[in-house]
């Protein structure tokens, strides 16, 4: 095979568009070894299924990935948000094989739109609530809990057909650092991280995850590298770890492996790395033209041995087998999970139709531009609910005239002006409801506070139920 071939088939690019490109079906055909879907290449499950048999008709083993987390992060619900709800919200509920049965959903679904390759689940721990980026994508904070149900996640997952990746090893768990904007350097010895962060992986690798995607993160007993880049951390995930699946990047356009995709690329096949993920800046022909040729010029010049080009080439191509579509996807399982998930904490008693407050804040660059808030749910399942626009305490507690208010936070302790209007609102003394759509932070002294887990779709009308049957008719 062509150093050509080799180096396109460890490249996984995201694109722009919701069919393929010629460029890009030319490319396929020519041995790019697949593509990364994102929110911006969906339209609905009909689009998606002909997208992929679009690519497939290039080539049938090509590797069609996606990021369908479920909750918060969802590229086939983007539009809407997720019909499931996130691993926090499944943590919560407590049930692997809940878990299980949720993931198995999912992989029919993706494998009915054909797709081969999930980058799901998250095995990152919540180590600590100052955390920008992972949050509810995490199963919880517990490593052998959490490792129960990322195994279970990867069993259904894979059951189906389609390849689960679990990510990002080591764990972002202790990171107070978005990696998409700056490199986190781990507060945390290999030691600690063997005990703790890695349990998850270690449960993935034992269910047989497919894939591993590799964290852009810094332990410094491991080098002054990010893990995507470092040998060292390649080795404990091979050796002490055992997998033998797809090492996966997490994407190298991000800002905390310097933005050079040329040179990134390089240095993480070097490390050790099998596929490139490529996605979040979309790339055309020139930009893959580019990369293959570094890539090439890498092997002849000595510094990425023809050999290890190979045997990432070959790992990759293992994650285009196409799935078999197969009856599963069950769309009510996502609410009863959600139900299941929804913690009630004080005396949720509401005397006639709310107020709702939905305090938007800006959302990660994972989770992206997904509709969020309770609002419109209530709204239905409550007449006479009115929603307001956030604004001050003194603002909200006018307009709620007397009436009770329900105020809906997404991780107020991150936040200090959203803590800030909850604490007053508690302070002035209304019937105010407390919802959490994040990681439970601490109680701001609300009547009675709602922990939903997750902010998906699923998520909101569960907490929407449950507000609703406690208000009076009257």
């Amino acid at each position: 095979m062509s150093l050509h071939r080799l180096a396109q088939g460890v490249l996984l690019p995201g694109f722009h568009g919701t069919s393929a490109p010629d460029w890009l079906v030319k490319r396929v055909a020519d041995g790019l070894g697949g593509v990364v879907l994102f929110g911006r290449n969906v339209v609905d499950d009909a689009q998606v299924t002909a997208l992929g048999a679009q690519l497939r008709s290039a080539r049938a083993d090509v590797v069609i990935g996606i990021d369908e987390e479920g909750g918060d992060v969802t590229r086939l619900d983007a539009g809407h948000g997720s019909e499931v709800p996130g691993n926090h919200a499944l943590g919560a509920a407590g049930d692997p094989a809940l878990t299980r049965a949720v993931a198995a959903s999912m992989a029919s679904r993706l494998a009915a739109c054909g797709v081969s390759l999930n980058l799901a689940p998250s095995a990152d721990l919540v180590l600590t609530l100052d955390d920008p980026v992972i949050g509810v994508r995490s199963f919880g904070s517990d490593p052998e809990v959490a490792g129960e149900h990322v195994a279970a996640f990867v069993d259904g997952m894979q059951a189906v057909g389609v390849a689960a990746c679990a990510k990002h090893f080591p764990g972002h768990g202790a990171s107070t650092v978005d990696s998409h904007a700056a490199l986190p350097v781990l507060p945390r010895t290999a030691a600690e991280l063997a005990e703790v962060e890695l349990a998850p992986f270690r449960a993935a690798v034992a269910a047989g995850v497919r894939s591993i995607m590799t964290g852009h993160l810094v332990v410094p007993e491991w080098g002054p590298e990010p893990a995507t880049l470092n040998p060292a951390a390649l080795r404990v995930l091979r050796e002490d770890l055992g997998f033998t699946g797809a090492v996966i990047t997490d994407g190298l356009d991000m800002k905390a492996v310097g933005g050079d995709l040329a040179q990134g690329s390089v240095r993480a096949l070097v490390a050790g790395v099998d596929a490139l993920c490529l996605g979040g800046e979309p790339l055309d022909d020139d930009g893959l033209r580019w990369l293959v040729d570094a890539i090439v010029a890498a092997v002849e010049s000595g510094v990425l041995p023809r050999e290890r080009l190979e045997e990432a080439a070959r790992r990759t191509a293992a994650l285009g087998t196409p799935p078999s579509a197969v009856e599963g996807h069950d769309p009510s399982l996502g609410l009863k999970a959600a139900r299941a998930a929804l913690e009630v904490r004080g005396a949720l008693r509401l005397s006639g139709p709310p107020v709702v407050v939905d305090l938007a804040v800006e959302p990660s660059i994972a989770v992206g531009d997904v509709p969020w808030g309770l609002g419109p749910y209530l709204e239905e399942l409550v007449p006479g609910t009115s929603v307001v626009a956030s604004a001050s305490a003194p603002e909200i507690a006018a307009a709620a005239a007397g009436r009770p208010v329900v105020v809906v936070t997404r991780e107020a302790h991150r936040f200090p002006w959203a803590r800030d209007v909850v604490t007053s609102l508690a302070k002035i003394g209304l019937d105010l409801v407390h919802v959490e759509t994040g990681v439970p932070g601490p109680d701001l002294g609300a009547t009675a506070r709602v922990d939903t887990h997750g902010g998906s779709r699923v998520c909101l009308r569960a907490a929407a139920e449950r507000i609703a049957a406690a208000t009076s008719s009257r």
